[in-house]
């Protein structure tokens, strides 16, 4: 199952491990552990985020995916299911939507 994944990083944790110069290193750490499809650090509302392609088997990996980031940057973790096309054309939308119009 492929996941977006959200990550925002508290500015507090974040500018700690930039001030002390393991910033990389733990980064380094998270993604070569999680090997996530792609990964892109951008803002939001002012703060320093990630956001990342996951393809995971199913979801009781979702912890291994989130607790990094929680225990080293307390940061908040959102997850989104992401389909592809080949996934939402055989999802059945037809099917669902003569059902519950």
């Amino acid at each position: 199952m492929r996941f977006f994944i959200n990550i925002k990083f508290p500015h507090k944790p974040f500018n700690a491990a930039v001030r002390d110069g393991t910033v990389g290193t733990k980064l380094k750490r998270i993604l070569d552990a999680i090997k996530p499809e792609s990964v892109y650090f951008t803002n939001q509302n002012g703060q320093r985020s990630a956001i990342m392609v996951i393809d995971a088997p199913d979801a009781s990996k979702i912890p291994a995916l989130a607790e990094p980031w929680l225990l080293i940057f307390e940061a908040d973790v959102e997850f989104h299911t992401a389909l592809t096309q080949e996934d939402l054309m055989e999802a059945g939308l037809d099917e669902i939507g003569k059902k519950w119009s």
